[in-house]
């Protein structure tokens, strides 16, 4: 495949798979339990993530090959681990892409009663599902290009929001002086955590990424520091505009409402529309990327891995990819697949930091010296992996089972791919 994604590209990818819904209908959730700290607190939530991007800098360092966390738990601990990571995390991402198309109709019906109703709903998911899809099918620039239009339309209201916004800041808001607490922090920064999760669908592009080694550790550490600025920006303007009683109803919409009327409404609206489409255009790019390692690898069949003669994109797990969201954001049965998709992902998380130590001892002298090497011996992973399982623990029973589902659905395929394979052998 080509290597058609740069740094702003790979930069792209991040922040539209942080950057989705979430940041609409968060801060009102967090700040309900965190006040005046809610600024701060995604801010910090931000660094501390920060400890997992930079493994995943470092792995990324060690690869120019498509596949990301399917490469690294393949490496390190084989090849099963790396089939139940690569799914598990493929599952996550079609889950999402699906539930946030669903969104994007909702927001679309508060704009016009033309985009309201059953009908409507079901054309508008149709239509910016097969867009995405052909728009990825026809060639990585066009699904670049097209996130990139989506990332422009979608940061310049929040920017201009800030903007506006940051006349209604004050010494007391910035800088809370009363003694504050957080209620519940445990479920509060889990929930805060999913604004966070996505970053690692550039390592997944990493084969069709120019010097990938160079450009994918700085498109990590760029985009989760920007997001984490964006994001304490965004926190700081709606705590400082919406009263403490309205936290709890409040959305970005209402801050647009109060900045600059019914004209201010519409723009974050759009802006709402805009953030969600530019990460369903980063979902569509990434995630068929996933299995088309995994056929790469004869973790699936050879189907999968079919590159488009023409166009140079793995058409065919685009295509299944596009059809598997579309027929879960039709039939509304994705709702608690959603849910267990962040658990997943944390799990995706911790075998690939696991397996850094591996990877360090594999790689030749020539890529380690080449490689984004973190400072700190095992230092960094570690903080990542205590991390990652403070996380897990305050998720819930329901979601360990969402988990295990999809966890036995690939591992049913994987025995069969395996089968299939021992039968050709002994042919």
């Amino acid at each position: 495949m080509r290597r058609d994604i740069g740094i702003f590209g790979a930069s792209f990818l991040a922040l539209n798979a942080m950057i989705g819904a979430g940041i609409f209908a968060l801060p009102g959730k967090i700040a309900v339990n965190a006040g005046l700290l809610t600024p701060w607190l995604f801010l910090v939530v931000g660094v501390l993530f920060l400890a997992i991007v930079l493994c995943f800098a470092e792995l990324s360092s060690y690869y120019r090959g498509t596949g990301g966390p399917v490469l690294y738990a393949n490496d390190a601990f084989g090849p099963l681990a790396g089939f139940s990571t690569g799914w598990a995390i493929y599952l996550s991402r079609v889950t999402a892409f699906a539930a946030n198309a669903n969104v994007m109709a909702i927001y679309l019906a508060s704009l016009h009663d033309v985009f309201a109703g059953t009908l409507a709903r079901t054309a508008i998911i149709v239509i910016v599902t097969g867009g995405l899809t052909w728009a990825n099918v026809a060639g990585v620039r066009d699904g670049v290009r097209t996130m990139a239009v989506f990332t422009f339309l979608k940061v310049t209201p929040l920017l201009l929001m800030i903007l506006f916004g940051l006349q209604y800041v004050t010494g007391s808001t910035l800088l809370p002086a009363a003694p504050l607490a957080i209620t519940e922090p445990g479920s509060t920064v889990l929930l805060l955590i999913y604004a966070y999760v996505g970053f690692e669908t550039i390592s997944v592009t990493a084969g069709e990424t120019s010097s990938p080694r160079k450009t994918l550790p700085l498109a990590y550490v760029a985009s989760i520091l920007g997001t984490a600025l964006l994001y304490f920006f965004i926190v700081l303007i709606f705590i400082s505009v919406i009263p403490a009683e309205n936290y709890s109803s409040g959305t970005l919409i209402d801050v647009g409402r109060a900045l600059a009327g019914p004209t201010g409404a519409v723009a974050m609206t759009l802006a709402a529309v805009f953030s969600i489409g530019g990460n369903l255009s980063g979902s569509i790019l990434a995630a068929p990327r996933l299995i088309f390692s995994m056929a790469e690898n004869r973790m699936l069949p050879g189907w999968f891995a079919h590159v488009h003669p023409r166009y140079a994109t793995p058409d065919r797990s685009i295509l299944v990819s596009g059809g598997m969201a579309l027929i879960l954001a039709l039939s509304g049965s994705f709702v608690q697949l959603a849910i267990a998709s962040a658990v997943v992902r944390l799990l995706g998380y911790i075998v690939s930091i696991a397996s850094l130590p591996a990877i360090r001892r594999q790689a030749s002298s020539e890529v380690r010296e080449a490689a984004f090497r973190l400072k700190g011996g095992h230092l960094i992973p570690i903080i990542a992996l205590a991390l990652c399982f403070w996380l897990l623990a305050q998720s819930s029973l329901q979601s360990w089972i969402g988990v295990l589902i999809l966890l036995a659905i690939g591992w049913l395929f994987y025995a069969i791919e395996y089968w299939s394979a021992s039968q050709r052998h002994k042919k």
